[in-house]
């Protein structure tokens, strides 16, 4: 490696410049894969302690720890797709409550879990401390 290649990856790029990470934000599905343990259920605890939105009143940064635990049906949610799938809510205006059910309607359509919970628990700001809980149960199809 020259020196002109090491100089190059210090220079930090143009702020007007879409950096790759937003771009894979922007870009952010939620994928999936088929389950590998069909018929046996078992729960999949999953924590995103680093979400972020913007208050739709104030445009103040809300902060939350976004806990998230399900038992799969056919499809597993990809993580890395989930992450950047989290990360998109950064710029939003968006209530805590919205974005919880909001949450909550896009894994039950990418995934459609047997069950699943969804809990927001937003950092205190203004000594108010939030913790938003959705559920969601796939409806058994009993024979009629």
């Amino acid at each position: 490696m020259d020196t002109s290649e090491i100089q190059d990856r210090s220079v930090i790029p143009d702020s007007n410049t879409v950096k790759y990470g937003e771009e894979a934000i922007a870009q952010a599905q939620l994928t999936t894969f088929p389950n590998p343990r069909l018929g046996r259920e078992y729960q999949i605890d999953i924590t995103l302690p680093e979400f972020t939105c913007k208050c739709p009143f104030s445009g103040y940064p809300d902060f939350a720890t976004i806990y998230l635990s399900y038992t799969p049906d056919q499809l597993i949610v990809e993580l890395k797709a989930l992450k950047l799938y989290i990360n998109s809510y950064r710029d939003r205006y968006i209530a805590h409550e919205a974005v919880v059910n909001q949450i909550l309607d896009d894994f039950v359509s990418a995934c459609d879990p047997l069950r699943v919970e969804i809990k927001g628990d937003f950092a205190p700001r203004g000594n108010v401390h939030t913790v938003i809980t959705v559920k969601h149960q796939k409806k058994s199809s009993a024979p009629s």
